[in-house]
């Protein structure tokens, strides 16, 4: 945007000017810390500056022929380049037509005759606000092409999760909803679900170590690793073991996975799973009760190659709901530091039966929004939820 070289165009009629600026500032030309432009009038001044968009400071009489110095700084105006300073040369007592070149958008006058070492002083100052200006320009250029970068990613990531449901109308054997709130523009939470045949739901929530662009990339390894080698293995444990294997290489020291993996027969109601330093899920019966799902204990996936992983397996009864979620919700904190804990999950679930699984996740987002208040979000909050429904 800037380089070290400054152009500066001086506006004058008189040569003798013009010959003055490159004998007094030979130094700085030489060491090509300035490069000078010359023009006679405001009109040169427009063809100039419109072939040098590197230009960005003027020095420039007021009184000239074809068009003076007032009217060229009307006609700059119009070009709304507030990168562009001009210094007016004048002499002392025309106060009023410097008043009113200030007023027009002048930066900065010096007076004559011209005292060159008041100039030099003027043209470094003027300068230096003119790179600080570009420096901030430059920037807010970067801030907003990354914000973008992330606004698209954001889209991405939203499109890699499940948005519309239901997902599986035709099959009412089961219900699934979904949902997730990044606490930046993108997360590290990740959800999916998939049949692996005609009878079994798969379905896996995990949460990535850290946030925003790294966290996100990393989510979508995972996701994308768990649905594959899922696909093909029914075993939630072995599945597990793979794709931590796979993740090894991935990996660097800050970055780990915790996940919890379900097959859930939806002819049966039998649940098997796999539970890998994630947060526990809870069962909602019918009635209200609810009650933890049996931890099977299990490593973080990402950190040590060949970690053992065990499965275990619970019968679901007709209308048992399996609420899964990140520690985004147990961990969301109020304006006076207060966690929202599993004892208001299990709270709201208990005083919540019956509910369809939509009206049940976004019940618990509000509970949540409502406890955290205007608090920052700290973590991405997600909750995917799994209803076996009465078999024919």
């Amino acid at each position: 945007m800037y380089n070290s070289t400054h152009k500066i165009l001086v506006v004058d009629d008189e040569p003798d000017l013009q010959l003055l600026m490159l004998q007094k500032f030979r130094s700085k030309v030489r060491s090509r810390e300035y490069e000078f432009l010359f023009a006679e009038n405001g009109a040169e001044v427009l063809e100039v500056v419109s072939k040098h968009s590197d230009l960005f400071l003027i020095l420039s009489d007021i009184n000239m022929p074809k068009m003076d110095g007032l009217t060229m700084l009307d006609e700059l105006q119009k070009l709304e380049r507030v990168d562009l300073k001009t210094v007016i040369v004048s002499a002392y007592e025309d106060t009023e037509n410097i008043r009113t070149a200030m007023n027009r958008g002048a930066y900065d006058f010096v007076t004559k005759p011209i005292d060159f070492k008041d100039l030099e002083t003027t043209i470094e100052k003027t300068l230096s606000e003119i790179v600080r200006y570009l420096r901030s320009k430059q920037l807010e250029d970067q801030l907003e092409a990354l914000n973008y970068d992330l606004d698209m990613a954001a889209r991405i990531q939203q499109k890699i999760l499940h948005q519309e449901f239901p997902v599986f109308p035709e099959d009412s054997r089961f219900d699934i909803y979904a949902n997730m709130i990044a606490a930046k523009q993108v997360g590290g939470d990740f959800y999916d679900f998939f049949k692996f045949d005609d009878d079994h739901l798969a379905f896996f929530i995990g949460d990535v170590a850290g946030k925003g662009m790294p966290a996100s990339i990393y989510m979508a390894v995972c996701r994308t690793m768990l649905k594959a080698i899922g696909s093909e293995v029914f075993d939630p444990a072995e599945c597990i073991f793979k794709v931590n294997n796979m993740l090894i290489p991935e990996s660097d020291i800050s970055t780990c996975v915790t996940v919890f993996y379900g097959v859930l027969n939806v002819k049966t109601g039998e649940l098997v799973f796999c539970n890998d330093g994630h947060n526990l899920p809870y069962i909602q019966t019918a009635d209200g009760t609810v009650k933890a799902l049996g931890n099977v204990g299990g490593l973080l996936l990402g950190k040590f190659e060949n970690a053992p992983y065990d499965m275990s397996s619970i019968q679901l009864s007709p209308g048992d709901t399996v609420m899964t979620f990140t520690d985004g919700i147990t961990e969301a904190e109020n304006e006076d530091g207060g966690f929202f804990d599993e004892e208001r999950v299990i709270l709201f679930l208990e005083s919540h039966p019956g509910r369809s699984l939509n009206s049940l996740v976004k019940g618990l987002f509000l509970e949540v929004m409502k406890f955290t208040a205007a608090a920052e979000q700290s973590d991405d909050i997600t909750v995917l939820s799994v209803r076996y429904n009465e078999t024919d």
